[in-house]
């Protein structure tokens, strides 16, 4: 199976702080990496490094083969990322078409194709029957639905998901796990950095666990979960 998504030795420093120490990872086409760890292990700085918006102290990422390493964030949705974000932050006043519009038209030049994607996505994530609601309306569950949405409207080929599951309640949360699991049905590829130890075992293929800027172990969900050097990152030696 090819790979959708490679990086290889990604180094991130801040001042005399290195935040993410030569992590390398190989994702496969159309399968679902979980990049775990507790607070401050170097997920979230991983994951803007990948998507673009750190630089790199060293390391190199290529994309369905292309070097990305380099690019800016938008050259890199238009390379074939797409993201979303741990804070929600759509345009409140704007409805859930005209939201969905701003990332279509990054496909889509004109008004009439880019509103039929936006409506596509917006179906895709059950909302296209508040297509015309402000967005300020929604509740969270929605707002995540909506990022999601955006997400999707520039028609990536790898998704990069930063904490969705966080905070939704039961129902929410099997629904967005559902619309994660379709997305990989249909061969797009994933990688979500996720505290929702369901989400990460029923959703991905393989996980990375993060320490301290480094990878400390991989392989699949309950492997990883059970290993004792995992359980000592989050809970301490006690």
């Amino acid at each position: 199976m090819p790979s959708a998504l490679k990086a290889d030795g990604i180094t991130v420093q801040f001042g005399g702080v290195v935040a993410v120490d030569n992590v390398s990872l190989d994702v496969q086409q159309g399968t679902i990496l979980g990049l775990i760890g507790p607070n401050g292990a170097g997920k979230t700085t991983l994951f803007n490094a990948l998507t673009g918006f750190v630089p790199l102290k060293a390391g190199r990422i290529a994309l369905h083969g292309q070097d990305v390493t380099h690019l800016a964030p938008h050259a890199r949705v238009r390379a074939g990322m797409g993201r979303t974000f741990q804070t929600e932050r759509p345009f409140e006043e704007l409805t859930l078409l005209e939201n969905v519009l701003v990332a279509a038209f990054l496909r889509e030049p004109k008004r009439r194709h880019a509103e039929q994607l936006a409506m596509q996505v917006l179906e895709q994530v059950g909302l296209a029957d508040r297509h015309d609601q402000p967005a300020l309306d929604l509740n969270l569950a929605r707002r995540r639905r909506l990022e999601l949405a955006k997400a999707l409207a520039v028609q990536p080929r790898v998704l990069f998901l930063d904490e969705m599951m966080a905070g939704l309640n039961p129902p929410a949360l099997k629904e967005m796990i559902g619309f994660v699991r379709e997305l990989a049905a249909q061969d797009l590829t994933i990688v979500m950095v996720e505290h929702i130890m369901e989400a990460i075992i029923e959703l991905s293929d393989h996980v990375i666990v993060m320490a301290n800027g480094h990878v400390i172990t991989e392989g699949l969900p309950r492997e990883v979960i059970e290993d004792p050097r995992v359980i000592t990152a989050y809970l301490g030696e006690d």
